[in-house]
């Protein structure tokens, strides 16, 4: 992130079980699309005591087609909005960083696995993604850019999620009494999630 841009995130979580009509919606208002549907592994941090987690902070470590350690803290929510301070850093080597931040006293406390496709559009970000226990639509920009996307997309009806995909999976895990730890497409296998009911 250039030193000009604001360290502040501000996103809106929307789930949207048929990514294929938020799709269309996309390219039919001119959308661009920015990355391909590409395969994410994160793994989240914590020290021994859950300290960060009793804080409200977010420690991960995510590999793409490139690897990004990510710090989020402060978290504000109004209408679904989440407002909070984010600071994330490209690292050249996902296992070194690993291994750093091991030797530092952290150790992971959960991984979860997604597919996301990334596009451009009236000055926002849109993301659409796809996990074990299903799909969302995360549009992240002004508060004001945000709502006025999420009409002109046909999105005014699609529940806004205010958790984290780590939180919703934990909602998620507790309710069907999953033993996995991990929210992987493996663990899911079989598993049939209707968030509606679970969450």
């Amino acid at each position: 992130m250039p030193q000009s841009q604001s360290r502040r995130e501000v996103e809106v979580k929307l789930y949207t079980p048929d990514l294929a009509v938020v799709r269309r919606a996309l390219l039919a208002a001119g959308a661009q699309r920015v990355k391909p549907r590409v395969f994410e592994r994160n793994q989240r941090y914590d020290r021994a005591d859950g300290g960060l987690a009793a804080r409200g902070i977010v420690l991960r470590l995510r590999q793409d087609e490139t690897a990004k350690l990510t710090y989020k803290a402060g978290a504000r929510m109004r209408r679904g909005i989440v407002s909070r301070f984010e600071a994330e850093v490209e690292v050249s080597d996902f296992d070194t960083m690993h291994v750093i931040l091991q030797r530092l006293g952290y150790e992971v406390t959960l991984v979860y696995e997604k597919y996301r496709s990334t596009y451009a559009l009236g000055g926002a970000e849109i993301v659409l993604d796809e996990l074990p226990y299903g799909n969302f639509t995360e549009i992240e920009g002004d508060a004001t850019t945000i709502e006025r996307l999420i009409a002109e997309l046909g999105l005014g009806g699609a529940r806004r999620m205010g958790g984290s995909y780590a939180d919703i999976f934990l909602s998620v895990k507790a309710s069907l009494g999953l033993a996995a730890r991990d929210c992987s497409f493996a663990a899911f296998a079989g598993v049939a999630v209707d968030l509606s009911r679970v969450i």
